[in-house]
């Protein structure tokens, strides 16, 4: 038995095995580069960054009705219980297939179905954080807020920000963020990951993020750590997704432990694994072998997340009926 993980920050299209991608590009009738399981394992093997766009592409133009977005929902759920997740927020890009003709609704509501359907048959709490792609248009920014508050009562919980920070500063998109805000969700926007605290400072001040996702760029400018330490402002960090992008040169000099050490408080997450070879044991084994024990991540991760007190609440007990003590320094039990 894996001890219990909390998960903040994983792209629900970047979660998509092989065979799953395989049996609804079937169903949909979209060609891929493989007709076969360990054909596609060939394909998903990361390479470099601009490999992973492409294998994101691939994903993503498969996925186009309601049954598939709540099918990779209910799947990872599946997957994330099996290495002891008991909630996770899930990002998903909804501009990106209403692109291809999808509707919004039709999207949100997919999502939605699977959030619901992975507490009943897996026991995961799932709360959904649609994020913005930076590479779209502003009106598209809006339309993802709008629909975002339109599903609070859903499990959507927070509104996001990804894509490349180079070139797309986080200011452009403040409107959209108080739109979110002001209908009751959370701001939980990618900064100071590739790009550095100039990123994270804008998210703050310009976003008033509640969580930044990544944000160890941040390490660069000891006055943002401390103000982030004193805020009790929570980073999502994701070290094997940092080591295969090569924003760290390895795990030994990753700045987790230094950011620890800081007092700033940091969840853990897998951001993309099927794509990026991970999962959850592999992720908090990382923390580990960082010095962050995978107590200390629990605790992060309960902090930093957007759901209700009654769920808070039920994590906090799940947290504290756990003999911690039994958990070895490799995050095993």
């Amino acid at each position: 038995m894996t001890f219990p993980k909390i998960e903040l920050h994983v792209h629900l299209e970047g979660t998509v095995r092989a065979g799953t991608l395989l049996q609804i590009a079937r169903r949909n009738g979209v060609p891929l580069p493989a007709d076969s399981v360990e054909g596609l394992a060939a394909v998903y093997e990361f390479r470099d960054f601009a490999h992973f766009l492409e294998v994101w592409l691939i994903t993503t133009g498969a996925l186009r009705t309601e049954r598939d977005f709540r099918q990779v929902v209910v799947e990872y759920a599946a997957e994330a219980a099996g290495h002891g997740a008991v909630y996770l927020e899930g990002i998903f890009t909804p501009a990106e297939p209403v692109g291809r003709g999808v509707g919004w609704d039709e999207v949100f509501t997919g999502y939605c179905d699977g959030a619901q359907q992975a507490a009943e048959l897996h026991g995961v709490q799932v709360r959904l954080t649609p994020d913005i792609p930076r590479r779209y248009p502003l009106e598209a920014a809006e339309l993802t807020a709008r629909r975002a508050v339109a599903y609070r009562d859903r499990g959507v919980v927070g509104l996001g920000l990804g894509g490349p920070e180079a070139g797309y500063p986080p200011e452009p998109y403040a409107r959209a963020f108080a739109l979110a805000k002001d209908g009751g969700i959370g701001s939980v926007p990618h900064a100071g990951e590739a790009a550095g605290p100039a990123s994270v400072r804008g998210a703050l001040d310009a976003l008033a993020a509640d969580r930044i996702r990544h944000g160890i760029r941040a390490v660069d400018d000891p006055g943002l750590v401390g103000e982030l330490a004193g805020q009790g402002v929570v980073l999502d960090v994701c070290p094997i997704s940092n080591l295969r992008t090569g924003l760290v040169a390895s795990l030994a000099v990753h700045p987790l432990p230094q950011l620890v050490t800081a007092g700033v408080a940091c969840s853990v997450s897998t951001d993309d694994p099927a794509m990026f070879g991970t999962d959850l044991t592999a992720d908090y084994a990382a923390a580990s072998q960082l010095g962050v024990s995978p107590r200390d991540c629990y605790q992060a991760g309960l902090r930093g997340a957007l759901c209700d007190q009654q769920t808070k609440h039920q994590l906090q007990e799940v947290g504290e009926a756990f003999d911690w003590a039994g958990v070895t320094a490799a995050g095993q039990e």
